[in-house]
């Protein structure tokens, strides 16, 4: 009966999964697959809406962090509360989840783990044919209206805007967060669990790309540089104060700055720019200091002495960088390398330590990848997943307020806490 709308509403559910994302279908399957009679109430047209374009549509599984505390170090100061979590499915429990149903994966860049098809679609088959197997019922284009607790306390009872009424012993609320609002993340599941008794935190973009004034990134959108160092400054008093560092990989975009770095610093770059305007400052060559990237430039300078700056700066950066380097530096690129003054070098050398990034805004909820804030987490038991409010009522994935990295982190999450709630209900 998967997927059908001729369903009879005056029946009692085992299990309700409100939401139809990676942490609802992984819940809906595990539930069913204990023998419960379980029904998925989907807004959309269809399921795993936000699955489907996660990491690019590539879908980062997880992170192969296989030993707990290194992976829940990585959940800022949330370990405790899912420690016991991850005690019952972890980084190794999706790997074989997933590689035993027939996707293969394979690690990248800081141990980011994606389908060896580099399509999101394999994730999603995997999780539609384990819902399919254990005989859950879906009912897609369904909107949820409220959610109340029968006289006693016994059942638990969803309404829908249609004007529908579905009974459960047990509902598994998996709606997510409300970053990418198109894909139905619309914040409605904050709003019934602040009706129930749930404290809620301020609900806000987490991962998000940055928006910048400088006009030049225009000019250079779709380069990738890896290997850099971003640092933060806030300004005070006309001065700018340096506040933290982060190594990796950016993305530059028509509007400013993107890619796994960028974005897990948005946060904390958000957070500055409330208090003023701020800076970033992209360092090309964070493995060599000043002096020792002051002589390579002088060597190729010297080896290159009858060419012309602009056309030698490809041997140190991406050739796309060149006219914008020069442009910052007010350097004249049609100088012969050995017509270069030293001030021009240090100049130079400046700048590549130091490109300024000037922060405009971060992008909002719609250019985000998973939004912070949430359910307080010590009115949840992670031992089950279950309300400590409500009883019978089991709370997942991006409705809980848990700040997490990119690279693996949210799905992480979102496969634990569904499991769980999946095999508690």
């Amino acid at each position: 009966m998967n997927g059908t709308n001729k369903i009879n509403t005056n029946s009692v559910w085992d299990v309700i999964v409100i939401g139809g994302g990676a942490s609802g279908m992984m819940a809906a399957g595990t539930a069913a697959s204990r023998g419960k009679r379980v029904l998925l109430l989907e807004k959309n047209s269809s399921l795993g809406k936000k699955l489907l374009i996660t990491g690019g549509g590539r879908c980062n599984v997880t992170n192969n962090k296989p030993d707990n505390r290194t992976m829940l170090a990585k959940y800022k100061g949330n370990d405790q509360f899912l420690f016991s979590a991850f005690s019952q499915f972890n980084v190794q429990s999706t790997i074989d989840f997933f590689e035993s149903r027939g996707m293969k994966m394979k690690e990248e860049n800081e141990g980011r783990l994606f389908p060896i098809s580099d399509s999101a679609q394999s994730v999603y088959d995997v999780l539609d044919i384990y819902m399919k197997e254990h005989n859950v019922t879906v009912r897609k284009s369904t909107i949820v209206d409220s959610i109340s607790i029968k006289k006693g306390g016994e059942l638990i009872t969803i309404r829908t805007k249609s004007g529908n009424t579905f009974d459960a012993t047990s509902c598994i609320l998996a709606t997510g967060g409300t970053s990418r609002p198109e894909t139905g993340s619309t914040g409605e599941g904050f709003n019934w669990l602040k009706k129930l008794g749930h404290t809620i935190s301020v609900d806000d973009a987490a991962l998000v790309p940055i928006a910048l004034h400088d006009s030049w990134v225009k000019k250079v959108s779709g380069l990738t540089l890896t290997d850099i160092k971003l640092t933060t400054y806030q300004s005070h008093n006309e001065t700018l104060v340096k506040q933290e560092s982060y190594k990796g990989k950016v993305l530059f975009t028509h509007f400013g700055i993107s890619g796994p770095t960028v974005l897990n610093m948005s946060k904390d770059v958000g957070e500055l720019c409330k208090y003023g305007d701020v800076t970033v400052m992209l360092d090309l060559f964070p493995q060599l200091d000043t002096n020792a990237l002051k002589q390579r430039l002088q060597t190729l300078l010297v080896n290159e002495s009858n060419k012309k700056i602009k056309n030698i700066l490809s041997q140190l950066i991406p050739s796309t960088l060149i006219a914008t380097i020069l442009e910052l530096s007010g350097i004249d690129g049609q100088t012969f390398c050995h017509s270069v003054r030293s001030e021009d070098r240090v100049t130079i050398v400046k700048l590549l330590k130091a490109v300024p990034l000037h922060v405009k805004e971060l992008l909002g909820k719609d250019k985000a990848v998973v939004s912070s804030g949430g359910v307080a987490l010590k009115e949840v038991d992670f031992r089950t997943m279950e309300s400590r409010i409500i009883k019978n009522l089991y709370i997942t994935g991006d409705v809980l307020n848990i700040d997490r990295p990119s690279g693996g982190y949210s799905l992480q999450l979102c496969w634990t806490t569904g499991y769980v709630a999946g095999t508690h209900c």
